[in-house]
């Protein structure tokens, strides 16, 4: 008897599962990974035990784009039968619009490390890379775990969380992202680069400590995580 896989949608291939899919590895975890943009994501989330949403250029709010439809409507089954929801930045969006919160420009964009302002010890304070334009509100009935000096970077609604960094991705993976933003210059990249190489190792630690500290829950209080086939 095989415990169910997880499912990790990533959205390009500059946005892989990262310290995610090492997380999961060392923990013994197995999971597919789809590619919501190359094929919409139609399946039954209860043949997972989890389901996670990474980043994307796109807006959450591109509901005319069939995958990003697709996606939310996806995550909304998932919260209703219970298979838990990790959302990481775009996916923290995602998660938020398909329980009914909103997705909205940034009073600034955040592109660079930063420490969050966290009320919850499962949700370390960083610096965690953040790479984003846009922000979520917290859902109705979620509970706001952490602020970053753009608004809320951090929900949970019971097993489901949604953050709106990165713990998944490592100095290399911003890097990447950023020698494809017009908006970034030769200055901020460089300075991109110093923070990533003082902050990337710190952050591997925590990011699989925040992992832990989700799975952990998400067993806890959702049946279906460890649930066999």
């Amino acid at each position: 008897m095989a415990v169910l896989p997880g499912l990790i949608l990533q959205h390009a291939a500059t946005g892989p599962p990262g310290r995610l899919g090492e997380w999961a590895d060392v923990r013994g975890l197995a999971y597919q990974v789809h590619d919501s943009s190359e094929v919409p994501p139609e399946f039954d989330p209860r043949t997972f035990s989890f389901i996670a949403s990474l980043g994307s250029a796109r807006s959450a709010n591109e509901t005319d784009v069939e995958w990003v439809a697709a996606e939310i409507e996806l995550l909304r089954h998932a919260v209703d039968a219970g298979v838990p929801v990790l959302g990481l930045c775009w996916g923290g969006q995602a998660l938020s619009a398909a329980l009914g919160g909103t997705v909205g420009a940034a009073p600034f964009h955040e592109k660079e490390w930063i420490a969050i302002a966290s009320a919850d010890p499962e949700i370390p304070a960083g610096p965690w890379l953040h790479y984003h334009t846009e922000i979520f509100t917290v859902p109705h009935d979620a509970v706001e775990l952490a602020r970053s000096p753009a608004g809320p970077a951090a929900f949970r609604i019971g097993p489901h969380l949604g953050l709106q960094f990165h713990p998944e991705a490592d100095a290399q993976m911003a890097g990447v992202w950023a020698a494809k933003d017009p908006d970034q210059t030769d200055a901020s990249r460089a300075a991109l680069a110093a923070s990533g190489e003082r902050w990337d190792g710190p952050a591997r630690d925590l990011a699989l400590a925040l992992f832990d500290a989700w799975w952990a829950r998400a067993n806890a209080q959702s049946p279906h995580a460890a649930l066999r086939a």
